[in-house]
């Protein structure tokens, strides 16, 4: 069954490393976009009930739980079989209402257990906060549990990597989010460091060998707790991955509402604006068109992601014969019998190998 996307894009503070469209925005501009939130939902044509909704931001952790109530009131099918909720360390307050409303898992953009860290990047949480809050979900009836964690931040170390891997082995959560940091123009940090500057610790980032390695001694450890990669940036324990966001890496249907959230219905995809103002004013949304090589492009790029890797059909493995060829004898790719899927080594090279699926512009 499809999924439902929901962008809150509305924070307490705009961190330097997030390159999201979303930030601190006026609260009169939040309230017109929760009324123009809530009645694109209500002018949807539900000719299907969602099995997941999903709450991404921005920090949804800090809409009121009125406003959270009246929405999902608008989307059939609660209780779903997945809700999931972003929310920022500090802001475990409402368990009880989220839970009423629907909500059974909640996923924590912790990013880092180091108070160095943390504090170069903007956030003002620290690890005994975490374990508050974890306690608390737990306590709430909110036991499905998602930590973020990144790789790659300012003044970070194979040590201080090793700290927060330490936290996550006491907390013992079910699924864990490892990203390596983004490195572009689109955030305050990427923007310092493309530019050779000095600001947010943009001058003591740990190198790409570095962040690769902490990244692959992030898999190795949480093996070792039972946590299992499913996707490059994913990991769970058996039974616990992320039933929302599985349905984006397999091509399954959604629907997104809210500011540039996305969609595809029917096999064709839909966009909406993308600020909070654009989508106030004009919320409507953008179907795209997509060709045939578009679509096999978009099945390599998002099926490799995953652990078990894409089936191609008898067209595409003859389409992609010659790039295929040179990424398995590279040792990027491998083939288990009609599965291709990213070794070890094209997990970290996964965009160089993505490149080659693309179709030409």
């Amino acid at each position: 069954m499809p999924g439902v996307y929901l962008s809150y894009p509305f924070c307490a503070q705009k961190c330097t490393y997030c390159n999201f469209a979303s930030g601190v925005l006026p609260p009169t501009l939040e309230a017109e976009y929760i009324e123009a939130l809530h009645a694109e939902i209500a002018r949807h044509e539900w000719t299907w009930t969602p099995e997941t909704v999903y709450w991404g931001g921005g920090t949804p952790s800090r809409l009121d739980p009125a406003h959270l109530e009246r929405i999902h009131s608008a989307i059939p099918g609660r209780p779903w079989r997945e809700a999931t909720l972003e929310a920022a360390p500090g802001e475990i307050t409402r368990v009880g209402a989220w839970r009423q409303a629907g909500i059974n898992r909640v996923s924590l953009g912790v990013q880092s257990f180091v108070t160095r860290e943390l504090r170069q990047t903007g956030r003002r949480h620290t690890a005994e906060t975490v374990v508050a809050d974890v306690a608390a979900l737990r306590a709430g009836g909110i036991p499905e549990i998602n930590i973020d964690l990144i790789a790659g931040l300012p003044y970070q170390t194979r040590e201080s990597w090793l700290e927060s891997l330490d936290w996550i082995e006491r907390l013992e959560p079910p699924h864990v989010s490892v990203y390596m940091l983004e490195v572009d123009e689109d955030s305050r940090l990427g923007l310092e460091i493309l530019g050779q500057g000095s600001r947010f610790g943009a001058g003591h980032t740990p190198s790409e060998e570095l962040t690769a390695d902490l990244y692959e001694l992030a898999i190795e450890r949480l093996r070792t707790m039972g946590i299992e990669q499913y996707e490059i940036s994913n990991f769970a324990r058996k039974g616990h991955e992320s039933r929302h966001n599985l349905k984006y890496w397999r091509l399954e249907e959604y629907a997104g509402f809210g500011a540039d959230a996305h969609s595809l219905i029917g096999g064709v995809r839909y966009q909406n604006v993308e600020t909070a103002q654009q989508y106030v004013e004009r919320g409507t949304a953008v179907r795209g068109e997509e060709s045939a090589a578009d679509a096999a492009a978009e099945r390599f790029f998002v099926g490799l992601r995953l652990s078990e890797g894409v089936v191609p059909r008898t067209e595409e493995w003859l389409r992609y014969a010659q790039p295929i060829a040179r990424f398995i004898d590279a040792g990027l790719l491998e083939r288990r019998g009609e599965n291709l899927r990213l070794t070890p080594r094209g997990v970290l090279l996964s965009n160089e190998v993505f490149q080659e699926f693309l179709p030409a512009s």
